[in-house]
């Protein structure tokens, strides 16, 4: 009988559990997906590197899953005690009939476990589809071969997923039977007659709140925005971070308090159709939501932030990585170690044999250890040099105390790297890129790490002369120009100082020898085949040469794309994770919230249409009220988000840039658009469908 009745009771009560249905299948398709990435790799045709970013990715998801399975049990809490509440009237009878507490928990128990199989099969089925789609994502991202493409279903992310979602039931019936077992029959009955207990608020109290909460918000913004370079440690950033989540709260807290006074103030628009009505839903729901509204605007604002910047982040080193890689090869040692050098490896059997092979060129070294040098081509072989004469802190010359004081975290006792102009512009036909002249007492200064432009602009616009190797050199030009020597995943030359050939440059004053080149090979099999000789395994002639004592650094192209790929691979899929599940959690509870004053509020619907609201009116009024409710927390969320991108992106200098913003940005508001956009009709429709039935 208990079955039966709680298998109708959840066919009639379809429409309450709408939302809750819809938020328990899109939260098993999102868990299995991100979960079933370990099977999808298994077709991907990518590099044993790659395989283990991958790998990487998934322990990382793993952990991230617990947090998130954390968040939907929070949630799933949350939709059930809205699911209870709406019922108390139909367990109250249920007592009245007879019907015992523990017999009411078995039925609610029935039911729950129902509503979770139903979700937990659709969601399964939603996720393995959408899972295919994954694949396809995470090929793109790691630029795989998907020639061996097929239809996968993650035993292990199902069976993951099951045991989860279990457990948060299980939960969740002890919390039921638990609430149940609190109810007294004379509240249950009463329940709909039953408000929330309003208390009105002084509303130059709220005014002044409002206004000192603004205020410190706004200062807050400008300290993560127009001061962000004094937020230097983590620890400076707290304070900013502390006065958003306050004036956050402040905000909700004094909005409901004034607002309702300043529209009335407005009698054509206050008493226009059904706006009074409206107002004070909206004024109540925001006095009785003040934690719950704060918590799901922050919510929102971490959502858009993280999924904006870190769409930037992939969509600005993917940009770069073409423009940074011109080249197959780099290779680098230092040159002319000094005879100190021997205290501090005397361990190194090969520490002298090292110190002699600091005075030859790469390519002699290359050829000294066994290797065929026409594995190479386009090769290209420069010296670079510092002076003692010339750190960072001089370079700034009278400006020096002035950026100390701004940027004090800067090391300002670091050499500067010099290069002759010949040299430089050899490796800059290699590259593509723009070549140089100079004349004699002239220098020029090439930097594209943002950051390091703007200080050092200013050095260059004061006109600062240079003493190199005793002789000066002024500037060519006041700003700093483009360029670069070693191949990065984006734009991190923080100084290069080019001068020229004849400037008085000694063999001590070299620091290293530098190579760039192109492997000699016309497919990607045969250079895989040359990236294996210069691969940091134990196969690899870098690892044998820094078993000989002989140190040679170096990075390929290939190699600097894939791990740049994966890194941004990495951040976009936490991203997005997180992203979505936070979006759900707040979309859901805004939705479970406004069903419930639906439901609390039928009987004020029916005041409305006595008084000669057609339903029209009425739908268009509870159609506001939802938006207005929606809206009001992604507002302050969208206005938090545009101070918060911005210090993200200012953080990430060098990584990601603002010309990225718009197409990421325009990324996230699609994502947000379809999942609070779905929410918003469902409850909508919901509320809708509430205010409807018969009393």
């Amino acid at each position: 009988m208990l079955f039966k009745l709680s298998f109708n009771n959840m066919k009639k009560s379809i429409k309450d559990y709408s939302i809750y249905f819809l938020t328990l299948v899109l939260g098993v398709a999102i868990f299995y997906m991100f979960n079933s990435i370990d099977s999808q790799q298994a077709m991907l045709q990518v590099s044993q590197s790659q395989r283990e970013i991958i790998k990487l990715m998934i322990t990382m998801l793993g952990y991230i899953s617990i947090f998130v399975a954390f968040v939907l049990g929070l949630l799933i809490v949350y939709a059930n005690n809205f699911l209870i509440n709406r019922r108390k009237k139909e367990f109250g009878i249920y007592m009245t009939l007879g019907m015992g507490k523990r017999q009411i928990s078995k039925i609610i128990i029935m039911e729950t476990i129902f509503i979770g199989i139903i979700s937990l099969i659709v969601g399964l089925v939603v996720g393995i589809f959408a899972s295919q789609f994954m694949s396809i994502l995470v090929a793109k991202m790691f630029e795989a071969d998907m020639s061996s493409f097929q239809f996968v279903f993650s035993k292990e992310a199902c069976i993951k997923t099951c045991i989860y979602f279990a457990v948060m039931y299980v939960a969740v019936m002890f919390f039921n039977t638990f609430t149940v077992s609190r109810y007294k029959l004379i509240n249950l009955l009463n329940a709909e007659k039953k408000n929330e207990k309003i208390k009105m608020k002084n509303p130059f109290l709220c005014i002044l709140v409002f206004l000192g909460a603004s205020t410190m918000l706004g200062y807050a913004y400008w300290k993560v925005t127009a001061d962000a370079s004094s937020i230097t440690t983590a620890d400076k950033i707290l304070p900013p971070i502390l006065m958003g989540v306050a004036s956050t709260i402040l905000i909700f807290w004094s909005l409901s308090g004034f607002i309702i006074h300043v529209v009335q103030r407005m009698k054509n628009t206050y008493y226009n159709g059904t706006n009074m009505f409206v107002l004070r839903q909206i004024n109540n729901k925001i006095n009785t939501m003040v934690a719950s509204m704060s918590i799901i605007c922050l919510m929102l604002f971490m959502t858009i932030s993280v999924l904006s910047s870190s769409l930037a982040l992939r969509n600005t080193m993917q940009r770069e990585l073409v423009e940074m890689t011109p080249v197959d090869l780099n290779l680098y040692k230092t040159a002319n170690l000094p005879e100190t050098y021997m205290k501090y490896n005397v361990k190194k059997k090969s520490t002298r044999e090292q110190r002699e092979d600091s005075k030859i060129p790469i390519t002699q070294t290359l050829k000294n250890n066994g290797l065929d040098i026409n594995v190479l081509k386009d090769i290209i072989e420069i010296s670079t040099y510092t002076s003692d004469d010339l750190t960072l802190g001089k370079f700034f010359g009278s400006k020096y105390e002035e950026i100390k004081q701004e940027y004090p975290m800067l090391n300002y006792d670091i050499a500067e790297e010099i290069i002759k102009i010949s040299d430089y512009n050899k490796i800059a036909k290699l590259y593509g890129i723009e070549e140089y002249t100079l004349n004699d007492n002239e220098y020029i200064l090439l930097c594209d790490f943002k950051s390091q432009i703007e200080i050092r602009n200013r050095a260059l616009e004061s006109g600062n002369i240079l003493t190199i190797a005793n002789k000066k050199y002024k500037s060519k030009y006041n700003e700093c120009k483009d360029g670069f020597v070693v191949m990065s995943t984006s734009h991190t030359n923080t100084g290069i100082i080019l001068v020229p050939d004849n400037c008085p440059l000694t063999e001590e004053m070299k620091e290293r020898h530098f190579l760039a080149a192109n492997y000699n090979a016309n497919t990607e099999e045969e250079k895989e085949k040359i990236e294996v000789i210069f691969s940091s395994g134990d196969s690899g002639l870098i690892q044998s040469l820094d078993s000989k004592g002989i140190e040679i650094d170096g990075m390929t192209k290939i190699s600097i794309m894939e791990s740049s790929v994966g890194i941004a691979t990495i951040v976009t899929f936490i991203a997005i994770y997180l992203g979505v599940i936070f979006l759900i959690a707040s979309s859901a509870i805004l939705a479970l919230k406004q069903l419930t004053d639906a439901s609390d509020n039928k009987q004020r619907y029916t005041i409305l249409r006595k008084i000669g609201c057609d339903e029209k009116m009425i739908n268009k009024s509870l159609f506001r009220q939802i938006g207005i409710f929606f809206g009001i927390p992604l507002v302050l969320a969208i206005i938090h988000s545009i101070f918060g991108i911005q210090f993200a992106i200012t953080i990430m200098s060098g990584l990601a840039s603002k010309e990225d913003l718009l197409p990421s940005a325009i990324a996230t508001v699609i994502i947000i658009g379809i999942i609070y956009g779905a929410y918003f009709i469902a409850t909508y429709l919901g509320s809708k469908n509430i205010i409807k039935e018969e009393r």
